[in-house]
């Protein structure tokens, strides 16, 4: 066929489809795709069934994990009677959403993991929030901006009424970049694209992408427009990076939140920090209904027998972190030297001491930053980034505003690029001060993030079932993701939304105003003329930015650049946040991906990194899994279950799939 009739082919082949395409629409509008009528959310799990709510014996489960996940299913089965007992390893609640106090300037303040968005199409989060009665402690931001470096003008997302076809027409009418779009849909690649963001379908889309990367998949000749205006800086905001993150879980994003999505992308934030705005409310009506919640519990041994979960054993009272319960930590190959090996990541770092025995745990004991070789004036030592805190090589403070030295460690074993560590004051103390405790239940909920999960697993006595410590094993961490959050004196002009995503920095994906958006900060403006800004990076790349000090001074360099007036301002104080423990989807790991419900008769999941049988994300996917697993132990024992919803699970056109 020559170029001519080649050309001609295409456009034929792009009429006809459009054609096809406008048919689906009429369609779709037929049964609930409307402009005027706002489609209702599809719902999960629905018991036809008049079924008893509340259980009908003595019912026990143990649930580890306090994140979003873990409360969400102590909440659901402390709600139906069912004794639970809820076990943290930290000091509170919350994990990915927790807020712990902080001082600036003598002044006491909460800090948090990041600023958190609310989406309208949080349907479970929020019956959630309505069921404890806290919708006043949200508030709208009206509308959500991205940010582009160079070469596009900013997009401004609003609330809407509309689901695709209209959401994309509307969007297209307001986009001062429509026509950069680049989407030619005479190209084959193109109409692949255009069948796959809008025809999201669950396995078939899996199955079609979930081998390819983003990055892979966009090589060759995708849109450019689209990518740069959409593609890459939603996939980051998944906690993802696109070299990195399945094609296939990318598309379920993009269907939850936008193409089958009828709601828009504006949203809420919360008035104060997480914690009192959502974790609080929902550890107290867990408490209320007589649940039981332990922090700082650290789990000692995951006992099996049978094929099932015998038991669990948790100690409190060591004052550490970890307890004396010993963990494996992997060599950290960017930051180790000849003569200075490191372990860990983010801010859960170690190095080992001369003689190779013991080792240092580099999280500063002021507020929690890691602290960086330096050499200081009484010799080789640490110190923090972010407050100036100082600590001689053996980990002994020579210098505030920290007063405790670095915690030690013994080292047990060795494995090839790991090492087995632990507390050694914690193994000094006598066993008195320890106290252990066996759980014994009925049902056993694993809600903790991945390398908690697969901790868990480690500490197992007896055999654990292959299959499901297989599945555990292969899970993946995203790329890290790191908070830096800034108090200035002066407050400066901003034109765009008060939480607005970046694209095209090399470390910033997204910058915060929480001093126009939490009331404590808001009246600390008030009372200052100060502000306070925090800049995120969702999942940057190590070798790039291998200690806190290189990402604190990259932020600080795009935060200048972003805002250029705080340039001339004087910093108060900052605080950064770096960890490495959100759920990673690489390609090829649909298939074996843990579900809430295990071969293992009384072990459940819950957590974003469980596969879902619904399109959900982020917090949302967190608290469905939680009810999930809950509804899996009131079916078994004959209850009824929660009402579980969602967006449309599959996407108009994935009858063309």
């Amino acid at each position: 066929m020559d170029q001519k009739s080649d050309s001609l082919w295409l456009q034929m082949l792009s009429r006809r489809t459009v054609l096809k395409l406008f048919g689906v629409g009429v369609i779709a509008g037929a049964v609930g795709y409307s402009r005027l009528e706002k489609p209702q959310p599809s719902v999960y799990h629905q018991d036809t069934l008049d079924l008893p709510r509340q259980v009908g014996r003595q019912t026990s489960a143990v649930v580890v994990g306090g994140g979003l996940a873990g409360l969400a299913a102590a909440y659901e089965l402390s709600q139906r009677g069912v004794a639970v007992t809820l076990v943290e390893r930290s000091p509170q609640l919350g994990g990915k959403i927790a807020s712990w106090d902080i001082e600036v300037d003598g002044e006491p303040m909460r800090m948090e993991h990041g600023f958190h968005g609310f989406f309208p199409q949080y349907y479970n989060l929020f019956n959630l929030v309505e069921e404890l009665d806290i919708r006043q402690n949200f508030k709208s931001l009206n509308f959500y901006s991205v940010v582009y470096r160079e070469g596009y003008q900013p997009e401004v997302f609003r609330p809407s009424h509309s689901a695709f076809p209209w959401n994309v027409i509307d969007l297209a009418v307001a986009s001062p970049n429509r026509f950069k779009w680049g989407i030619n849909l005479a190209k084959l690649k193109h109409l692949e694209v255009f069948r796959e963001i809008t025809g999201f379908s669950n396995p078939e889309t899996f199955q079609r992408l979930d081998d390819r990367s983003v990055a892979e998949w966009v090589e060759q000749d995708f849109p450019r427009g689209l990518y740069d205006l959409y593609f890459l800086p939603f996939a980051k905001s998944s906690l993802n990076a696109p070299d990195v993150m399945s094609a296939g879980e990318l598309m379920q994003f993009f269907h939850f939140y936008f193409f089958g999505n009828p709601e828009g992308l504006a949203f809420n934030g919360t008035r104060q920090d997480m914690g009192r705005s959502l974790v609080d409310p929902i550890a107290q009506a867990i408490t209320a209904n007589g649940g039981r919640i332990l922090t700082q519990a650290t789990v000692s041994g995951l006992q099996w027998q049978d094929g099932k979960v015998s038991g669990i054993t948790v100690q409190q009272g060591s004052g550490q972190a970890d307890g004396n319960v010993p963990f494996w930590v992997e060599q950290n190959p960017l930051l180790s030297t000849e003569e200075l090996k490191y372990f860990g990541a983010g801010d859960r770092l170690f190095t080992l001491l001369p003689g190779g025995d013991r080792a240092l745990s580099l999280t500063c004991t002021h507020q929690g930053c890691s602290v960086h070789r330096e050499v200081l004036a009484s010799g080789d030592g640490f110190q923090c980034p972010c407050h100036g805190a100082a600590y001689d090589a053996q980990g002994a403070v020579v210098q505030g505003p920290a007063e405790r030295n670095l915690g030690q460690y013994r080292v047990l074993k060795r494995e090839a690029n790991q090492v087995q560590l632990v507390a050694l004051n914690s193994a000094q103390k006598s066993s008195q001060t320890v106290a252990e405790e066996s759980l014994d239940a009925d049902y056993y909920v694993l809600a903790a993030d991945i390398p908690g999960i697969q901790h868990l697993f480690s500490l197992s006595n007896g055999e654990p079932h292959a299959t499901v410590a297989a599945q555990v094993n292969q899970l993946q961490t995203a790329d890290p993701f790191a908070v830096a959050r800034f108090w200035f004196d002066r407050d400066f002009d901003w034109e765009h939304s008060w939480f607005t995503s970046l694209s095209g920095y090399r470390l910033t994906d997204s910058i915060t105003l929480y001093h126009r958006i939490q009331d404590d900060y808001i009246a600390w403006a008030d009372k200052t003329g100060g502000s306070v800004v925090e800049l995120h990076a969702y999942c940057y790349k190590e070798r790039e930015f291998p200690t806190q000090q290189a990402l604190l001074d990259m932020f600080e360099a795009e935060l200048y650049e972003i805002i250029p007036d705080l340039e001339s301002a004087q910093m108060l104080h900052r605080q950064l946040v770096n960890q490495k423990n959100f759920a990673g989807f690489p390609p090829g790991s649909f298939r074996d991906r843990p579900e809430p419900a295990t071969p293992v008769p009384n072990l459940l999941f819950a957590g974003d990194w469980v596969k879902m049988p619904f399109p959900c994300g982020l917090m949302e996917r967190a608290v469905s899994s939680g009810f999930l697993a809950a509804n899996e132990i009131l079916y078994r024992e004959g209850c009824q279950r929660r009402t579980l919803y969602t967006v449309q699970p599959a996407g108009v056109l994935s009858i063309l799939s």
